[in-house]
């Protein structure tokens, strides 16, 4: 075998040699790739499993809350109701004598009441508006009507009527608490003051006019409390 031959085979043999170990280097690159995707799979495969627990759980702990929530929304429902029938049961009612509603004998439905109310409030018949109003709230205390135009109107009437202070409270205090953006709100303040005034409760009636000293003074209602205001205030400065 010539010189030649002889470089030609060690040249082939160190290509077949070179390419083999760079074959190797990339099936092992490859392989260690390949080893990576499935361990990074494994793990993704563990986390969503936990996810998923995470998830069963959430929902069992929110089926809980929501099962506590509406327990709890029953009991204050049947807190407010009750202590709505407090209110009303601590109302003196009309004597029998002088009951225009006879709700007893007529079993008025809530819209008969109403609008027996309402006509006879159009009519200045008082006494008889605040009767029905008041017995809107004592027989349907959850009528959808019973709002603050409602409490506005039962106010007054009660008050027009001179005979039961107590009703005007109870309704205007009612839609000062339950309705403080109502455009019945400075009203209902007026009203009750001025009933705070009759019954000598004059700590109450100047709590009222000071308020509205301070930010309702271009209002018709301030107008109203303004000719009592400096007699008030200068027997609160003796």
């Amino acid at each position: 075998m010539n010189v030649k031959n002889k470089k030609f085979i060690l040249l082939v043999a160190s290509t077949a040699l070179f390419s083999s170990c760079d074959l190797m280097e990339k099936i092992e690159s490859r392989a260690e790739v390949i080893n990576n995707y499935e361990r990074s799979a494994l793990a993704l495969a563990r986390e969503n499993r936990e996810l998923k627990m995470d998830i069963e759980r959430l929902r069992f702990e929110i089926q809980g809350l929501k099962s506590t929530n509406n327990f709890l929304k029953l009991k204050l429902d049947d807190k407010q109701k009750e202590e709505k029938g407090r209110g009303l049961a601590s109302v003196a009612p009309v004597a029998p004598q002088n009951d225009l509603v006879k709700y007893d004998i007529y079993k008025w439905s809530p819209n008969q009441i109403l609008a027996t109310a309402e006509t006879a409030f159009k009519k200045q018949e008082f006494e008889k508006a605040a009767q029905f109003f008041h017995a809107l709230a004592v027989h349907y205390p959850e009528h959808r009507e019973i709002n603050d135009k409602y409490l506005f109107q039962a106010g007054v009437a009660a008050f027009e009527s001179g005979e039961h202070p107590e009703w005007v409270i109870t309704h205007l205090d009612r839609l000062v608490k339950e309705y403080p953006a109502s455009k019945f709100y400075r009203g209902a303040r007026l009203w009750a003051a001025l009933t705070h005034l009759k019954q000598g409760n004059n700590d109450q009636f100047f709590d009222t006019v000071e308020e509205f000293r301070l930010k309702y003074r271009n209002t018709d209602e301030w107008k109203i409390l303004s000719g009592h205001y400096e007699k008030i205030v200068q027997k609160y400065k003796k």
